[in-house]
């Protein structure tokens, strides 16, 4: 008799067996569906922009740095205004710890696949405001946006 609901039926042996085999799995599936639930997938951890909605963001966000991650030989020639160079080659440790979690970083490369691996680095050390530029640089020309082509100098 089973006595689980407080109801007289009375299951055979082997129908209880079988319950419980089937609520054991249930539970096992519902235990590797939420561990999979707690992994955040890329689609969260940034923003992608195209080069329009990049700038309207960089615009109007507050609190702002703009991240150039591509090699300091390619950001010498040509960059966005006001960014700042941290190579995507590079440890990304230093920067993090100096950089304030709050801020908005809005990064890019030559054409978005650098700064969309940085981004999920940056995530990893806290940051939650991440947008990447969708073409880079490259996109970001394309749309005629204003660049800084003002060489500098070699150090």
């Amino acid at each position: 008799m089973c006595s689980f609901f407080n109801f007289d039926v009375d299951y055979p042996a082997s129908k209880i067996s079988e319950m419980k085999s089937l609520l054991l799995i249930s539970l096992s599936i519902l235990l590797f569906c939420s561990s999979l639930a707690a992994q955040v997938p890329d689609s969260l951890k940034y923003i992608s922009f195209n080069p329009a909605l990049f700038k309207n963001a960089m615009d109007t966000a507050g609190n702002v740095m703009v991240i150039d991650v591509r090699e300091y030989f390619e950001f010498r020639k040509i960059r966005i205004k006001g960014a700042v160079n941290l190579p995507a080659s590079g440890s990304l440790k230093v920067p993090a710890d100096t950089i304030a979690k709050a801020m908005s970083l809005f990064l890019y490369c030559t054409s978005g696949f650098r700064s969309k691996r940085v981004a999920k680095g940056f995530y990893e050390e806290g940051f939650r405001r991440l947008y990447s530029l969708d073409g880079g640089i490259n996109g970001w020309k394309k749309q005629g946006l204003p660049v800084d082509k003002k060489r500098i100098r070699k150090k």
